[in-house]
């Protein structure tokens, strides 16, 4: 006996717009259409927006989608400067002129963390009154010869102000709290400026700077390198002068060993006529805040063109929430660990080790299932910062040898990967220095990304 499929009732459709109803008053009808007329522009919005999602999609269907992960200041945004350098030459020496604003900001603001750090500055005197100085017990350096120095470089103040508020233009309310909220010395750092991802800085200063040169009035950046230059001589002399080396190292403060060092070439950098090297750009630093998009096209030899489109994220605490929902869209996790933050820790939480913080983060980065297929990168970076440091014997628990520690190193994530993997993955290590373009050169060749 044959069955046969009983009929599915259908719903009603009901026809858009609506017929009015019977017995319609004007108000009513002119309420109507109101409602109506707000319905169709949603829907129209949500149209729009479908449609644009489906060409970003198209857009990137091609692309090697790359997610950019690791503390701060493990090297992220270094790493991302480098790929731009190497592969889109041209669109990197575009934005030099926006990157020297923010070398000219790490200059100032390493001078003027000195200046308040060395006895009688605003750091030092605050300091003072509920811990105990190494200047307290024999002054290192000679009061009258801060003194004039502080007097000589005041205006520096000023300059960190301008160049602060250029890079904020786009966020105002970030501008004074970016000057005010400096971190303290005891940290052992110069404070530094944020930048919203995804804000656009970089075109903002170029429009800025257009629109000035048409007109006839000049431009404040202007007037702080005119400012900057005017200092440079005091700049220099303040940072060889044996009395603060002598009192930097009381504090235990090693300035060459952070980003955005360039008072070893204040004279260069502090000129009127300076123009930013590219390795000016890849050392100059800038904490981004949010997620930064990038898409760098690729010619290779004999083949049509291929992108790269890098997710740049903020390496913070209070910030990685914001990396989960890259995750299920990825091919490859670039992981940065600074293998010289083995005796330092977190600025947002002094009791946390970095090194163990990178550990922890790549464990539970190994462990995500939403990360299965995706093919896994880890860098070990900061080989040069690590170098200098175990030559002045700080590595105590084991041989003073760059290979050694980084050997142990690459142990320890290799397997940490295995035992937290849902299953066996693609892993590649590489020992880098983010600044060193022979590092992306070697993942340009190679297979995996």
């Amino acid at each position: 006996m044959r069955w046969s499929k009983p009929a599915t009732p259908t719903t009603p459709v009901t026809p858009w717009p609506p017929h009015p109803p019977p017995g319609e008053t004007e108000l009513e009808r002119a309420v109507r259409l109101e409602e109506e007329k707000e319905a169709r522009r949603k829907s129209d919005v949500i149209d729009r927006e479908i449609e644009l999602e489906r060409v970003e999609q198209r857009k990137h269907k091609n692309c090697t989608r790359v997610l950019l992960l690791g503390q701060a200041e493990s090297g992220k945004s270094t790493m991302l400067k480098n790929f731009q350098l190497y592969f889109a030459p041209g669109a990197f020496h575009a934005e030099a002129d926006a990157w020297r604003a923010v070398i000219h900001l790490n200059l100032v603001r390493s001078v003027n963390f000195i200046l308040d750090l060395l006895p009688g500055g605003p750091s030092s005197l605050l300091f003072e009154a509920s811990h105990p100085r190494h200047f307290s017990d024999k002054p290192l350096v000679d009061g009258g010869y801060l003194r004039h120095f502080r007097m000589r470089l005041s205006p520096l103040r000023q300059v960190e102000l301008i160049l602060v508020q250029r890079l904020s233009a786009d966020d105002p309310s970030r501008a004074a709290a970016n000057v005010e909220e400096a971190i303290p010395w005891y940290y052992g750092r110069a404070s530094e400026v944020s930048i919203r991802g995804g804000s656009g800085w970089k075109a903002l200063l170029r429009r800025k700077r257009n629109a000035t040169q048409v007109g006839a009035r000049p431009d404040d950046l202007d007037k702080a390198r005119q400012i900057l230059h005017a200092c440079r001589q005091d700049i220099a002399e303040l940072w060889e002068h044996a009395d603060v080396q002598r009192g930097l190292e009381a504090e235990d403060v090693v300035l060459r060993d952070q980003s955005g060092f360039f008072l070893d070439e204040a004279l260069r950098v502090a000129s009127a006529d300076y123009e930013p090297t590219p390795q000016d750009i890849l050392r100059a630093r800038l904490q981004t805040i949010g997620v930064e998009q990038h898409t760098i096209s690729v010619e290779r030899f004999g083949q049509p063109s291929h992108r790269w489109l890098f997710y740049d994220v903020g390496g913070a605490k209070g910030q990685r929430a914001s990396w989960v929902p890259f995750f299920d869209d990825v091919d490859a996790i670039l992981f940065l660990c600074p293998m010289s933050a083995f005796n330092e820790v977190l600025l947002e939480d002094r009791r946390m080790n970095r090194l163990l913080d990178s550990f922890n983060l790549w464990k539970t980065i190994c462990m995500s299932r939403l990360l299965k297929g995706t093919t896994f990168i880890l860098l070990l970076n900061k080989s040069d910062i690590l170098q200098s440091k175990l030559e002045a014997g700080s590595y105590k628990d084991g041989p003073n040898d760059p290979d050694h520690v980084s050997e142990y190193l690459k142990r320890k994530f290799v397997a940490m990967c295995k035992h937290n993997s849902a299953r066996e993955r693609q892993l590649h290590v590489h020992v880098t220095c983010a600044t060193d373009a022979i590092v992306v050169n070697n993942l340009r060749s190679s297979d995996y990304i």
